[in-house]
């Protein structure tokens, strides 16, 4: 559904109003599930309410959470699905065979093996290049180039690229700019604001942050390419349903006090890491030693709760002893819930990634990622120093 920019309000206050209201039929403060597959119609082709027929086209639940996203980031369409990579194949099917993308080195595992399993065949060309090396990326363009794929920060490597530097490029060629803005959350980051055309969430991590759905987001600025995107989640169905749609409006109304203690957090645990004498490298935006610290403040409120880090061994054995030490982190993918959890990147979340590709990027077979929950700080600092015994 369409919304406004409510840009009157406060990011805290938007994650609770923004784009809201009241159940008209009975007060209800929060939007009710509307569990049906469809509407009535009192005459064929006239529904009862001209913006509900089937829930595969809209459902009250999904455009309460689609108009909250579009307010939290600041556009004027937001869409939810079933996952994330629902969010990003339904941008890619507006591309066709000679098409070229121009992509981040660094990717979550799950979007390189979509770029370069699913869509192999597909006629599209995908580059991937180190965002922050200007004139790589600019050698790459060419009249073919039609969408630049960003995350920043990168999952796992926290690598960053400058929004703004690259919108200025994309905009001068007429390219369609998208970024994941899944770790830094609207809480952090603002894309749409710094000049990208659409942004995308794994709404699964941060927005939810319960670690209870699957669902995926984008959102734009431009009202045509919304209605574009509205019609290939239509017609291609990877929608977000009722209850998975409510449980993901739900965690956006904590959004902001999640975020802080995350970041709160998520600084103790780099203190106590980057000093500690096994601790080879830490990988956290906030570290005036990271590489990209310098675009993280000038393009982000704070740093966030993921961080990684590899061991002084270098031995894979030593991050898989480590991992199964824990007992406050839990050992699982996926991240961005209240509970903090640690991920072995090579054998999990990025094992799609040909390993010659992996160590290409940095991605090496000791390095850790951990997603810094809102537990007690001093509870986590324990639990890392006793794994690390």
């Amino acid at each position: 559904m369409k919304n406004k920019k409510y840009s009157a309000m406060k990011f805290n206050t938007k994650t609770i109003h923004g784009g809201q209201h009241h159940d008209p039929s009975t007060g209800a403060v929060m939007p009710p599930v509307y569990q049906t597959s469809t509407f009535v119609q009192k005459s064929p082709g006239q529904p009862i309410n001209p913006d509900y027929e089937y829930s595969r086209a809209a459902n009250p639940t999904r455009s309460a959470l689609e108009n909250a996203l579009a307010s939290i980031e600041n556009g004027v369409r937001g869409l939810a699905f079933s996952s994330g990579l629902a969010a990003t194949d339904c941008l890619l099917r507006s591309f066709k065979a000679g098409d070229e993308i121009i992509a981040m080195d660094d990717l979550y595992g799950g979007t390189y093996r979509m770029f370069t399993k699913i869509y192999k065949d597909s006629g599209i060309k995908f580059h991937f290049v180190d965002m922050n090396d200007m004139g790589k990326f600019q050698s790459l363009i060419n009249k073919n180039t039609k969408l630049v794929w960003v995350e920043t920060p990168t999952n796992p490597l926290m690598k960053l690229a400058d929004i703004q530097e690259i919108a200025k490029i994309t905009k001068a060629n007429n390219i369609l700019f998208a970024v994941d803005n899944t770790f830094a959350t609207p809480y952090l980051q603002n894309p749409l604001d710094l000049g990208a055309d659409v942004v995308m969430h794994s709404a699964t991590k941060y927005l939810s942050g319960h670690s209870d759905v699957i669902a995926g987001a984008l959102i734009v600025k431009d009202e045509a390419l919304g209605e574009q995107l509205h019609f290939q989640q239509f017609a291609t169905g990877a929608t977000l349903g009722p209850m998975d749609s409510f449980l993901v409006l739900r965690g956006i109304k904590t959004l902001h006090l999640r975020m802080q203690r995350h970041c709160e957090n998520g600084v103790k645990v780099v203190e106590f890491l980057n000093s500690h004498p096994k601790i080879k490298t830490v990988y956290y935006p906030g570290l005036e030693s990271h590489p990209f610290h310098e675009i993280a403040k000038k393009q982000m409120s704070d740093f966030g709760g993921m961080v990684s880090f590899t061991f002084v061994s270098g031995k894979k054995e030593d991050s898989i002893d480590f991992l199964e030490k824990l007992k406050v982190f839990t050992l699982a993918e996926s991240l961005g819930g209240v509970e903090s959890l640690a991920n072995h990147p090579a054998l999990m979340t990025h094992a799609s990634i040909p390993e010659d590709k992996r160590k290409e990027i940095g991605i090496t077979d000791d390095l850790v990622r951990l997603s810094v929950g809102i537990e007690d700080a001093e509870d986590l600092i324990e639990d890392l120093k006793q794994a690390l015994a």
